[in-house]
């Protein structure tokens, strides 16, 4: 392969490159092969919240020991904590891939994971209004 102008190789032609999409990474790449997050993660729902935990030199330094989808998903979350379903949006990744990347960040203490509260341990509406009512009549 010829070298691109820019140093890289020349892609253009190779069945690994699409002019519109660029270069072709399937997720099987990104992702080991696997297909579920590590065995020391929780499940990761769609709306589970992604926290990015940590921004010492120490995390900097093991932080380029990641793969840049790791990375690019670190960043997402490095402003405010993003659902797995927003960093899939945001990184333009298939959502298996993301659990499977969140699990590596997780088992890693790179992020924390906050799970959504089932809808079966929130608060009653009755109790939710006499709490309101015993608020007035403070």
């Amino acid at each position: 392969m010829n070298d691109a102008a820019d140093g890289g190789p020349d892609l253009r032609g190779s069945r690994w490159y699409d002019a519109e999409a660029g270069p072709l990474v399937r997720p099987y790449a990104m992702t080991g092969g696997r297909t579920h997050p590590g065995p020391n993660s929780a499940r990761l729902d769609l709306i589970a919240l992604v926290d990015a935990v940590g921004v010492g030199a120490a995390d900097h330094a093991t932080e380029s020991l990641l793969g840049p989808e790791h990375r690019a998903l670190l960043e997402l979350c490095r402003a405010e904590p993003q659902s797995v379903a927003e960093l899939a949006a945001d990184a333009d990744l298939p959502v298996g891939v993301v659990r499977v990347l969140v699990g590596d960040l997780l088992d890693g203490g790179h992020v924390a994971v906050s799970m959504p509260v089932p809808p079966a341990q929130l608060p009653v509406e009755r109790v939710l209004r006499e709490v309101i009512d015993g608020l007035r009549a403070l």
